[in-house]
């Protein structure tokens, strides 16, 4: 569809937002409210598509990536998590620096770094990580620690969050990812027991200060669970005020909440919802320059709708993703690079391989 052109609308509710989205306008919090109360999926989807295609036209992004956990094991207790565990309790796991150089194959063009937040462990363990992994594969770009883990070295080790951004850029560190943000909801932090990571201010502050440095950075949302549509437009809004601030996240990820056996809810929010929270997601943060379908919470089939959605990226093979298989994501634990392709492809669009940083190392027509 032409960008010109005025989309097959069922709700005519949905008029007045693609007139703004024709004439580059920015939408409002009710304009973001209709996007996730409509019943017309199909033309929020075309209205996202073709936001998404003025920005990127028919490629989409993903990147030969590897999922390195440091540790499991984590002073907090979120009700939504899976993954964590106590010291020495059954399933806990705490890497070496050893171990975690040996997961990294050469080739692999970004690490991505996200852990626990430990009880014993110095911030310059972390700092020695970084050294360590940037000295023996320093072609391998490296994203680490959410604002969430940056807030701990604080609250734990009194590092203030711009010396520990700095120490780690120095040791090699090249953008954060979009982690801990969940919800950014009162209500919610509070019922869900994360009051004990940083709340929105920080973490939009943390956030702030690595772009401040020169890191670029990930941002995230999780939903699917017991929020509300009201709450997720009010996270977005705030996301998109962060970036008019300081202008350094380069993706939006969605985070579809794995039900595993927190069961916050009785099933896992179906595709409809993914898709919805996508299209959404590409018409309200229109400072944003990438948003991206993670298949290994959504499943490949609906990754690879949500590219008519307005996804321009699709994260990459993930190898030995840990964080949603231990809530018991469907998902293969990591896709070849072949797979990728291929999903890609099935959408009919153009597969993209960047790096970190969102540079472009071929396309792959």
């Amino acid at each position: 569809m032409l960008a010109t052109e005025t989309p097959l609308l069922r709700d005519r509710r949905l008029g007045p937002v693609w007139d703004k989205v024709r004439r580059g306008q920015r939408l409002d919090r009710d304009d973001a409210l209709v996007l996730f109360e409509t019943d017309d999926l199909h033309g929020l989807g075309r209205l996202a598509d073709t936001v998404k295609s003025r920005l990127h036209g028919e490629q989409v992004f993903f990147v030969l990536n590897r999922y390195v956990n440091p540790t499991n094991v984590c002073v907090l207790r979120c009700r939504f998590c899976d993954f964590r565990r106590d010291k020495g309790q059954d399933g806990a796991f705490e890497h070496s620096i050893e171990d975690m150089l040996a997961m990294i194959k050469p080739g692999t063009r970004e690490v991505h770094i996200v852990g626990g937040h430990h009880p014993d462990w110095p911030f310059e363990y972390y700092e020695r990580l970084i050294e360590a992994l940037h000295a023996a594969r320093p072609d391998t770009q490296i994203k680490a620690f959410t604002a969430a883990e940056i807030d701990y070295f604080w609250r734990r080790w009194k590092i203030e969050p711009r010396e520990a951004l700095q120490r780690l850029k120095r040791a090699g560190l090249h953008s954060m990812p979009g982690g801990g943000a969940e919800i950014f909801s009162p209500r919610l932090a509070k019922l869900l027991k994360y009051t004990g990571k940083a709340d929105p201010e920080r973490w939009c502050e943390i956030h702030g200060i690595a772009h401040a440095i020169g890191l670029k950075t990930n941002a995230t949302m999780l939903y699917g669970h017991v929020e509300t549509h009201a709450e997720r437009v009010d996270h977005l809004l705030r996301l998109r005020e962060q970036q008019d601030r300081s202008g350094g996240f380069v993706t939006f990820i969605p985070l579809a909440y794995q039900v595993g056996t927190t069961r916050l809810v009785p099933r896992q929010t179906p595709p409809v919802d993914d898709l919805r929270t996508i299209a959404a997601s590409r018409l309200v943060l229109d400072n944003f320059p990438h948003i991206e379908a993670y298949w290994v919470m959504l499943g490949e089939a609906t990754a690879a709708l949500a590219l008519h959605f307005g996804a321009s990226d699709v994260n990459g093979t993930l190898e030995d993703e840990r964080i949603a298989h231990m809530a018991q994501a469907e998902s293969p634990p990591g896709l070849a690079h072949e797979q990728i392709l291929r999903m890609i492809r099935d959408a009919g669009k153009i597969p993209v391989e960047r790096d970190a940083l969102y540079n472009v190392v071929q396309v792959w027509n």
